[in-house]
């Protein structure tokens, strides 16, 4: 089976975005192209965090509400949460109420502040984990990496949680760390292009 589409453009694609009708844009326009905003990759992680056990399309449908709920995903203003915004986020139903997700969010928050004190921003930290081209998989044959592997044990020695390999490789591959689009993806040269221009 081919690992691309068409779209309706006529345009090949990954063939994962095909699966639902938000996909297509999500594909298009932010997947796998490179983000070196401290908030957007610190929803990110939290949105993979989110995901875990769940798929992609409930997190992607939800996640206006999330950002909603989340004051944009600010991690200085969510590290003030208390018990209180817990259980005003567990009865919002327009996002995943799993109290264990939503503390980790708040937990991630305060050691987020902590790696930007200690890094300068969350993007330099992040952004050190950037794979050798040498050390990458084909694209779309594997759910971790040696890098994902390495991140994920670095965050956690820094008490981050619900940041596995595998939610952290699906977080490199969305945030442009990895280019993971199809060979053959129109995407894959335009994500390229943007990761090294």
């Amino acid at each position: 089976m081919s690992a691309t589409i068409f779209g309706p453009d006529g345009q090949p694609r990954c063939r994962w975005c095909a699966a639902a009708p938000e996909f297509m844009p999500y594909h298009d326009t932010e997947w796998g192209f490179p983000v070196d905003d401290d908030h957007r990759l610190f929803e990110k992680l939290c949105l993979e965090g989110f995901q875990s056990g769940l798929s992609w399309r409930t997190i992607l449908s939800k996640r206006e509400n999330f950002r909603a709920a989340f004051l944009g995903f600010d991690f200085d203003r969510i590290a003030k949460f208390t018990e209180a915004d817990i259980m005003r986020l567990l009865r919002d139903d327009g996002i995943v109420r799993h109290r264990g997700k939503i503390a980790a969010v708040i937990n991630n928050a305060q050691r987020a502040q902590e790696l930007v004190k200690q890094e300068g921003s969350l993007a330099a930290y992040v952004w050190r984990f950037e794979p050798k081209a040498t050390e990458l998989a084909a694209p779309q044959t594997a759910s971790t990496s040696a890098a994902s592997i390495a991140m994920s044990k670095d965050l956690k020695k820094r008490g981050w949680s619900f940041v596995g390999p595998t939610t952290v490789y699906a977080f490199m591959q969305a945030m442009g760390l990895i280019n993971d689009h199809a060979e053959g993806c129109v995407f894959r040269d335009r994500a390229e292009a943007a990761r090294t221009g």
